[in-house]
């Protein structure tokens, strides 16, 4: 049975879940691979069946897919691989059906054009005795399927910003159903969210991934949106990690990026913070670059952005590029909030390029 909107198929959902209670047989796994597809910002998955439970990313096997339909390939060598590189269970097939993270690989096997991830888990290496830490603050907009923000008036505009930021209320929290089943869900995979909140353009909500150590920060955050995406997929609404949705007075979306070495939670770390900040001043176009797409129509110097072209860095300044939070000034070590990197950033990109620069001390030539 299906519902129907006008000329939209809606699926009984009902239905599914007489299906979904079927017995499966214990020497069957699902195990859906998800990889990053060639605009670098968007997922992709499909699914097959183990024989076993795979208890480490080395024992599942390595696939491929068509290459030419997700923009990493050419015709006449479509056949990309994927890589399985981290394993987290499944909430929408439960029992031991299984998510699991890949990279891309070209024919030869060696990294895709847009896997990133590669170079992560090397800076990573070269940096383990630092112990990087990363808290990662997703940001993202909720939108009806005609791609107007999910509750806002049809052609037209919510109140101004003001009350919807962490606001309670059938006109303040727009899509909390999704935002909730999304929190459960990332509990329920194995990702280590932080928390949520209401953010401060209606129907804009963010959730924290972390901390996390090394490159496993970027891998749940990746699946993490994998999980946001299907959500709200089957609530029939759309996610949007543009930076900018709305132009006008609207706050942007971003992904704040929360990172510390050893030495910055130490005892007086406050000076690896500040020799830090140093180093990230010169290399910021470098960085601009590695922080998402049109991340120019947010940093424009409002709404809680410092301007794109500039470097400024304070205690709880959020129209810095880097702000260190009140606690960390008065206890004189933690960690800093890089407020740069876009919600459609690449975090391994992103992680990447501040442990090199902070870390592995990388300068432009």
């Amino acid at each position: 049975m299906e519902l129907r909107r006008g000329s939209i198929a809606i699926m009984n959902k009902a239905l599914l879940t007489r299906y979904l209670a079927l017995p499966q047989p214990d020497t069957k796994v699902i195990a859906t691979y998800i990889w990053v597809d060639g605009t670098g910002e968007n997922l992709r998955a499909k699914t097959r069946t183990l024989d076993q439970e795979p208890q480490s990313p080395e024992e599942i096997p390595w696939w491929h897919f068509s290459g030419v339909s997700t923009g990493q390939a050419e015709d006449s060598n479509s056949d990309t691989y994927l890589k399985p590189i981290a394993i987290f269970k499944d909430p929408f097939m439960l029992g031991q059906n299984i998510l699991v993270m890949c990279e891309t690989c070209k024919y030869s096997k060696e990294p895709a054009a847009t896997n990133k991830r590669f170079k992560c888990v090397e800076a990573m290496k070269a940096a383990y005795d630092q112990h990087p830490w990363f808290g990662l603050e997703q940001e993202y907009t909720l939108l009806d399927r005609d791609g107007w923000p999910f509750g806002w008036p049809k052609g037209g505009f919510p109140h101004p910003q003001g009350p919807y930021y962490c606001g309670v209320g059938a006109s303040q929290a727009l899509g909390r159903h999704v935002v909730e089943a999304h929190y459960r869900a990332c509990l329920y995979a194995g990702i280590s969210i932080g928390g949520t909140n209401a953010e401060v353009m209606p129907a804009q909500w963010e959730y924290q991934v972390g901390p996390c150590e090394g490159v496993d920060a970027s891998d749940q955050l990746w699946m993490s949106r994998y999980l946001l995406l299907r959500i709200a997929e089957e609530f029939g609404i759309q996610v949007s990690f543009d930076p900018k949705p709305i132009p006008g007075d609207w706050n942007g979306a971003g992904c704040h990026t929360n990172f510390s070495t050893l030495a910055m939670r130490q005892p007086n770390g406050i000076e690896a913070i500040d020799k830090a900040i140093k180093a990230l001043e010169l290399r910021h176009e470098t960085h601009i670059r590695c922080y998402g797409r049109d991340n120019d129509r947010r940093l424009t110097g409002r709404h809680e952005t410092a301007n794109i072209n500039q470097f400024k860095a304070g205690i709880a300044n959020r129209g810095a590029s880097i702000r260190i939070p009140r606690q960390v000034g008065e206890e004189k070590c933690g960690y800093l909030e890089d407020r740069r990197p876009a919600s459609n950033c690449d975090p391994y990109a992103v992680t990447d390029i501040l442990v090199r620069t902070v870390c592995l001390s990388e300068k432009d030539p």
